[in-house]
């Protein structure tokens, strides 16, 4: 189907912001030129919002105004400027993607074998040019050569021509124009200097610039490959149906965008949990390696959380939905992924602003290079030498490599690490961070409370306490439920709101958990327990007429906080806790983690009050936060992380969100970011130092195309493999268990 008959309108889908949202696969684009003219074109169109073209996926993601239909003006646009554009499918991305990695290393392999050929062929003609060559022997050399080159180049240069040609065809330039008219010059001016028996001819540079361009150009197609496997392997884990228990107890299959949330779905062995929900009926071990790291089995059952994307190792789960499909942790992640993909950092802006402008640069340099020689009287093919030299030599390939191959790694060594982007240039701003604020509640501790006294709680007593609990639906009593593996709530209790719940066991005894007051307990003895730990919740259970058992659940940190804390301090950052809790838990956490600069009952004005005055003071604030009252903080900060479990809210407004339920991941962010940054300055400086030393040695005549088709091939190859490097230097590595 043609790019006009397609019915683009049904590709359309509601936006975020209740506008319209239309995702696409753009073929052509070959470098961070083309993308800057896409977003800059389709910026132009009257009612389009937002428009970012991911230069990995060749994603092209448009947002427009309601009530317009601009599906089929926004392909056509992009056809006039020489792009064919797709619906965006990841199956046929990839599929495409495995195609150009085919073709780009079999012309890698023939432009690699003919210019051994070439060059062994070029070294007898000019060592017989300094002995005793005769000029038969010489043309005879030259034809060989002609012969090996031309068909090579043809077959070679196809990835190069057809982006360069449509670019022409569309009136623009890009990165591969000035490479196709080097090629071209250097392959026309050795034919002609053949046919007049020259001494020189330059089939070598056409040839060994073809085979450098294309070992830069596999490699970064190999890197995008594996970040674009890490979306996909994580978009694979979803299901596309679910199976429906309806209220008579029969099972049918059907869409995920048919259940609702209260649904209950059944999950057999070996199959994926298809939506978020709660188990209410079965037990059985889930891998949740997605959401924890841990790669052992975990045992569920009634009432314990479970994800979608989560595999179901044993029994049959019932479960009761919780968030329909698109509003999973399994889609918040996937959306994570998109957004961190698609945006785009400081460094990127002006690495393309560079690149858009460097091209018609090249081409001037070049030509009055040819003028400048040409008046000088060398004559014009002499002078051509040299413009081509200088074509070749300048061309931003580097340039245009030097930070989208950092990112690249980079996302993908964040991602092993357990943390999602949700800025694109986050990265620069984690690599800047002096001091790092941590919200106490959920972040520094796990969210869920534990129970701390365990060892004064009879088996019988918890057990008992654990049934009641899973009649209610209060934080304390879900963890208390956790915590006693009951799985079989009695049949007559009752939640008294405000209050707690209550029941009577079999031999007749009134149950009751809940308040202090709720189940008469002397409120001496709560005290005098309480007293041992502060930083802990009551719950109290009370059998009969029988003394009343005071429960403790407190939230424990997490099990590397202070391992976290003490390396981070030994980093060189400041540290502090900024909590909305009571004065008494948050001076325990503080004090068990050595951090001697803490403030509690802070309300979100007072967190965004103290981010200010550290920002006044030059610090740069790392905010990790994870609570609805974290949220405008988070957003305020220099830069900020959230868990995985925090509410949507403060996801939204973090920076970048960690797995798992270690702190390690932080500190990993921060580490990568940091080598990161090394790594986007060092391909800068690179990229301008080349450009600074190789252009006058070129313009001045004392680099021929061969050198100048190394220098430029070498100059791509050089940031492509500091990029690589990361992978190899970049420590400490996160740990999402």
């Amino acid at each position: 189907m043609s790019v006009h008959e397609r019915d683009w309108p049904s590709f359309v889908m509601l936006g975020s912001d209740g506008g319209q949202h239309m995702d696409l696969a753009v073929e052509g684009v070959t470098c961070a030129a083309c993308m800057v003219e896409i977003e800059r074109s389709l910026a132009a169109v009257p009612g389009i919002t937002n428009a970012r073209l991911n230069l990995t996926s060749h994603r092209l993601a448009v947002d427009w105004q309601a009530g317009q239909d601009l599906a089929a003006e926004i392909v056509e646009r992009l056809h006039r400027l020489g792009y064919t554009a797709h619906p965006f499918d990841p199956a046929a991305i990839r599929e495409r993607g495995d195609r150009e990695g085919k073709v780009l290393l079999r012309s890698m392999a023939v432009a690699g074998f003919a210019a051994m050929n070439i060059m062994l062929l070029s070294v007898s003609v000019w060592s017989g040019n300094a002995t005793d060559i005769t000029p038969e022997t010489r043309d005879f050399f030259h034809w060989l050569s002609a012969l090996i080159a031309l068909p090579a180049t043809a077959y070679a240069g196809r990835p190069f021509f057809r982006s360069a040609f449509a670019a022409l065809h569309a009136g623009r330039l890009n990165m591969d124009v000035p490479i196709v008219i080097g090629v071209l010059l250097a392959l026309a001016l050795s034919l002609i200097q053949t046919v007049q028996h020259a001494e020189h001819a330059y089939y070598e540079s056409s040839v060994m610039l073809l085979f450098f361009l294309l070992i830069g150009r596999f490699l970064d197609h190999n890197m995008r490959r594996k970040t674009r496997s890490f979306a996909e392997n994580i978009a694979a884990l979803k299901a596309e149906t679910a199976a429906r228990l309806a209220p008579d107890g029969t099972v049918r299959e059907v869409p995920l965008s048919k259940v609702l949330p209260g649904e209950r779905v059944l999950v057999r062995p070996g199959e994926r949990v298809s939506l978020d929900g709660l188990v209410e009926e079965g037990t059985s071990e889930i891998d949740q390696s997605l959401v924890t790291g841990e790669t052992a089995l975990k045992a569920v059952g009634a009432g314990d959380q479970v994800y979608a994307g989560t595999l179901n190792a044993s029994g049959n789960l019932t479960i009761r939905v919780t968030a329909a499909s698109g509003a999973t942790l399994l889609d918040d992640v996937n959306r994570l992924i998109e957004t961190a993909a698609q945006a785009k950092s400081a460094y990127v802006r002006l690495a393309d602003r560079a690149a858009s402008l460097y091209a018609p640069v090249v081409h001037l340099a070049a030509g009055l290079t040819f003028l400048a020689w040409l008046i000088a009287g060398i004559g014009w093919q002499p002078a051509l030498v040299i413009a081509i030299s200088v074509l070749i030599i300048t061309c931003p390939c580097a340039l245009g490599l030097a930070i989208p191959a950092v990112q690249v790694v980079t996302s993908g060594l964040l991602f092993r690490s357990g943390v999602l982007l949700n800025a694109g240039d986050a990265i620069e701003r984690l690599a800047s961070v002096d001091t790092i604020v941590f919200d106490k509640t959920g972040t520094l501790t796990l969210a869920l409370p534990e129970l701390v006294n365990r060892d004064v709680v009879s088996q019988e007593v918890l057990a008992l306490a654990g049934r009641l609990a899973l009649s209610s639906h209060h934080p304390l009593a879900v963890a208390l439920a956790r915590a006693s593996n009951a799985d079989t709530p009695f049949a007559d209790a009752a939640e008294q709101p405000g209050g707690g719940v209550h029941a009577r066991d079999p031999e007749g005894r009134e149950l009751r958990l809940g308040s202090p007051t709720f189940c008469g307990a002397d409120p001496a003895i709560v005290e005098a327990v309480h007293a041992r730990r502060l930083g802990a919740s009551v719950i109290v259970f009370r059998i009969g007429e029988e003394p009343a058992h005071v429960l403790l659940m407190r939230q424990q940190l997490r099990p590397d906080a202070r391992e976290t804390i003490e390396m981070l301090v030994a980093d060189g950052y400041a540290v502090e806790i900024l909590s909305g809790d009571r004065r008494g838990p948050v001076a325990e956490v503080a004090c068990e983690l050595g951090i001697a600069d803490w403030r509690a009952e802070a309300s979100p004005k007072d967190k965004i009050a103290r981010l200010e005055q550290l920002a006044a003071e030059g610090r740069r604030v790392l905010m990790v936060g994870d609570g609805l009252n974290d949220a405008p903080a988070l957003a305020a900060a220099h830069v900020s992380l959230s868990p995985v479990t925090a509410v949507h809210l403060s996801q939204a407004a973090a920076d970048a969100v960690f797995l798992g339920h270690k702190l390690t991941p932080v500190r990993s962010a921060l580490a990568i970011a940091r080598t990161a940054r090394r790594a986007m300055v060092q391909n800068l400086w690179f990229s301008a130092l080349y450009n600074v030393v190789a252009v006058p040695f070129a313009v001045a005549g004392f680099v021929t195309p061969l050198i100048a088709a190394l220098a430029m091939s070498g100059s791509s190859i050089v940031v492509t493999a500091n990029a690589i490097r990361l992978r190899l230097t970049s420590s400490p590595r996160g740990d999402r268990g």
